[in-house]
């Protein structure tokens, strides 16, 4: 059976829900396509949440599609309800074009661009949605929109379910996303939008309008909304989101990140996230150690973000810090003065600096169920102050919290 770009799309588990697989399926096997994925610019990073979407692009590129990347310049300025229980931090547009230039640069790293036939297009749906005209858009498009359907939407159902407010800027945020595919349709003969499951119902608008605009067929995929086998949303840990710009995240933490994946999302984890072959993948099904496997996850995912070197490097850290229980070089690292601990530095400030907690409440708490290390030593006194004379040779000391969270104090 011919490989094709569905084929493997469900293979791999990104395969949720299509408006017409068959004929898209046949189109995709004759033909080169453009399709599109829309991101958000809320932040100046995305985080591995989106890893799965930009897996699909990848994906694309690999069949030969091209891929278009639209950023939400326009739509940011308006906020998706979809998943929120309430109305999104309106950012003004300095904000947004600043999260804008740095969220491409993650795009670069992950998406290939020397061939000119599949090198993704970057596009700015404020370059349009800024130009409408309020009664135009109304006659031209709102009245393919009935509030009866729209309502029916679970972006738009579920917040009036929950009886919480949905204002009326969000709520024509759906007709702006139909209108961006429209436009990318138009202006680039892009015929498939690829979303998460929550975003069917403004894929579907999309589809209908086009439809109904032009007499054109178009066609929408999604992608089942990510959660980990223990239940939690992809992306978010204790310590917060786990970012793609590399400026926000160190490699050793991404690396860790991915090495501390449940044992049972191992395999679907691989499938997912990285380029492995699914022959191959399959074959770890049976005899192969669980922890090996972590660890291939962890260099295959950062060596795609971070590079084969940092990837190496994260191993390396990673088995200095736990199996031979020194400091390996790569693990985060905060900085302080040396005229900070002239007096000496309290043991529940220093652990408040390594943001290894948030309160000293939180990091009494540590010390008390023994959960708190410095320098692989358990700490027992929270009056514990520590001055220049303990920090090694190197003017370095580790902070540790349990045995998957360390952080470097170092004295500059």
């Amino acid at each position: 059976m011919q490989e094709t770009f569905l084929k493997e799309f469900r293979s791999r588990g990104y395969f949720n829900q299509c408006t017409d697989q068959s004929s898209l399926d046949e189109i995709m096997s004759k033909s080169k396509i453009k399709a599109y994925i829309g991101f958000d610019c809320t932040a100046p990073s995305l985080h591995v949440g989106s890893l799965m979407q930009i897996m699909c692009l990848r994906l694309l590129q690999k069949f030969g599609h091209q891929p278009i990347v639209l950023l939400g310049g326009g739509t940011t300025l308006i906020g998706d309800p979809s998943g929120k229980e309430e109305t999104r931090k309106i950012l003004d547009k300095k904000e947004i074009n600043k999260n804008i230039k740095s969220i491409e640069n993650v795009f670069k790293i992950f998406l290939k661009s020397k061939n000119p036939k599949t090198k993704p297009i970057f596009v700015n749906n404020y370059s349009w949605l800024s130009k409408l005209n309020y009664i135009n858009f109304l006659r031209e498009v709102g009245k393919h929109f009935t509030i009866n359907k729209m309502l029916t939407f679970d972006s738009v159902k579920l917040r009036l379910d929950r009886e919480q407010s949905l204002s009326y800027m969000e709520f024509n945020y759906m007709m702006l996303q139909a209108y961006d595919f429209y436009e990318l349709n138009k202006r680039h003969k892009c015929i498939l939008q690829i979303g998460g499951s929550d975003q069917w119902g403004n894929i579907v608008n999309g589809t209908d309008l086009i439809k109904r605009k032009d007499k054109k067929q178009a066609y929408g995929l999604t992608t089942p909304l990510l959660t980990t086998s223990s239940g939690t949303k992809m992306g978010k840990t204790e310590k917060g989101a786990i970012w793609l710009n590399k400026k926000m995240l160190s490699p050793y933490e991404y690396w860790q990140f991915w090495r501390n994946t449940d044992d049972k999302d191992v395999i679907n984890f691989l499938k997912l996230f990285t380029d492995l072959d699914l022959s191959k993948i399959d074959s770890f099904k049976s005899n192969q150690d669980i922890n090996e496997l972590k660890i291939l996850l962890a260099n295959e995912t950062t060596a795609m973000l971070h590079g084969s070197k940092a990837a190496k490097d994260s191993e390396i850290t990673a088995k200095k810090t736990f199996q031979d229980k020194s400091v390996g070089k790569d693990l985060p690292t905060i900085k302080i003065k040396k005229n900070e601990i002239t007096n000496g530095i309290n043991i529940l400030d220093l652990v408040i600096r390594t943001k290894l907690g948030n309160s000293k409440g939180e990091v009494r708490r540590m010390i008390k169920n023994n959960g708190l290390k410095i320098n692989n030593e358990t700490v027992v006194d929270e009056n514990k102050i520590f001055y220049e004379s303990d920090f090694d040779k190197d003017d370095s000391i580790k902070v540790s919290h349990g045995k998957k969270q360390h952080v470097i104090v170092k004295i500059t």
